[in-house]
């Protein structure tokens, strides 16, 4: 009998342990919540009293030795006369078909050479004989043959060189360059021929 005295003791305490847990627990679900405190942050370290080590010296950079240019060759074009220049010229001949004062494609290339020699020697002045075969009267001649020097001094002029430096004057039929009475020397007549004239 005591032993079940005992037990209904101890559940009955049980049960009010529970209620009273669950009570605290329905209190503590109504009450105001707190908002949360931040924590403290620690400290910061005390600063070093070691100096950060210097940084390394920077790396010795080898001193290029100099090089003296290499001596300029002088251009031997400078050191001839006008004379010896025209005697063996650098200038081409542009040939022209018959009766003719268009510049053929061929014709074009000499000139382009003809350019950048005057280019290169920006002093030198020229003047562009026009020359025609045999063919025709003088008059015709020299009238086609000025034809033939305007067109070579034109296209020189729209490569870039001044015209103050590329004079023109016609020969006509008087200088053939080949004596012959036949078409490979007509050929070789027909043209216009470069002379150096300063320097």
């Amino acid at each position: 009998m005591e032993g079940v005295n005992r037990m209904r003791i101890r559940s009955a305490s049980v049960a009010v342990l529970a209620g009273i847990v669950a009570a605290s627990l329905a209190l503590g679900a109504c009450a105001p919540k707190k908002p949360p405190v931040a924590r403290p942050l620690p400290p910061p370290p005390p600063p070093t009293t070691q100096e950060a080590p210097p940084p390394p010296p920077p790396a010795p950079v080898a001193e290029r030795p100099v090089v003296a240019p290499p001596p300029i060759a002088e251009d031997p074009m400078m050191s001839r006369s006008v004379d010896e220049l025209n005697r063996d010229s650098p200038m081409r001949v542009a040939y022209f078909g018959y009766d003719s004062a268009e510049l053929s494609a061929e014709a074009r290339a000499a000139l382009d050479a003809n350019a950048a020699i005057l280019k290169k020697y920006p002093t030198w002045t020229v003047t562009v004989e026009g020359h025609c075969d045999e063919r025709g009267t003088a008059e015709y001649n020299l009238a086609l043959g000025e034809r033939r020097a305007v067109a070579a001094q034109s296209y020189l002029v729209a490569l870039g060189i001044p015209a103050s430096r590329v004079k023109i004057v016609s020969y006509g039929k008087e200088f053939p360059f080949d004596p012959g009475h036949d078409d490979a020397a007509w050929t070789k007549n027909r043209r216009a021929h470069f002379v150096i004239t300063g320097k």
